[in-house]
């Protein structure tokens, strides 16, 4: 039986209106006044540049058209150099639009954002979301954690279990040593610098065997953090990883 109050939720209803005309909700991406909170305005959303078929579906990028996807859907860099993972999916592409939603909730404390990107991302991997798979973020080094206080894809992790019915675990993999920011870094650079660096935790092997992993992220660009995390998932007996990201950026070539 719950403990909470029978008189929470109805206060909590009554209140909401209450405090929305004294403090109008803001769009998350652009301040703008909104109806209800946690939304985005109608110029906002008409910005918003959603990631729909056609794209690759090894590394979700946006093909141009149906007959540039091919029959296999994916694109001539994935073709040559397959990903470690199965399938990736984006919900949007990494434009001016997608920063204002993603970077204050990376380094601003924004984690209201999370659920709108939580949103957008299930929508768009709703082909490969079941009740059935494991979410597990990208990791941050334990002194980057330290410093930023929490880990946003952890953040978005758990909110996309909730909307799935599914479970995350938020540790079970971990960076062992820290790194350089990727930002301005080519693919084979950022490739060289995140081999071997993330490995899965001893203690979660277990709970990987046979399982379906979706491995989650803010931004996608090279790929070469996702297949750090894919490739000892593997190892450590998943069945099956795809990688899930808010944002893809746009012009890159697909990851190796």
């Amino acid at each position: 039986m719950s403990s909470t109050p029978w008189w929470r939720p109805w206060w909590r209803r009554a209140a909401t209106p209450v405090l929305d005309l004294l403090f109008p909700p803001g769009c998350l991406a652009c301040g703008a006044e909104v109806a209800q909170a946690g939304h985005l305005c109608g110029p906002c959303v008409g910005r918003l540049h959603l990631i729909t078929p056609p794209f690759c579906r090894r590394c979700a990028l946006p093909f141009i058209s149906r007959a540039a996807a091919g029959p296999d859907m994916t694109c001539t860099a994935c073709q040559h150099s397959p990903p470690p993972w199965h399938e990736a999916r984006a919900a949007m592409v990494y434009d001016d639009t997608a920063r204002s939603l993603i970077l204050p909730l990376k380094y601003a404390d924004r984690t209201e954002n999370v659920s709108l990107l939580a949103r957008y991302m299930a929508m768009a991997a709703s082909d490969i979301m079941t009740g059935e798979s494991l979410f597990m973020p990208v990791p941050l080094h334990r002194l980057r954690l330290f410093g930023r206080r929490y880990n946003q894809a952890a953040l978005l992790a758990r909110a996309l279990a909730g909307l799935a019915g599914a479970a995350a675990v938020c540790d079970g993999l971990e960076r062992t040593r820290a790194t350089r920011p990727l930002e301005g870094l080519g693919r084979s650079q950022r490739q060289h610098l995140m081999s071997g660096v993330i490995a899965v935790r001893p203690g979660r092997i277990p709970a990987l065997a046979g399982r379906h992993v979706i491995v989650v992220d803010d931004v996608m660009t090279t790929g070469a953090t996702l297949a750090a995390c894919t490739v000892p998932l593997l190892a450590a007996g998943a069945a099956r990883v795809d990688v899930l990201a808010a944002a893809r950026a746009s012009g890159q070539q697909a990851p190796q």
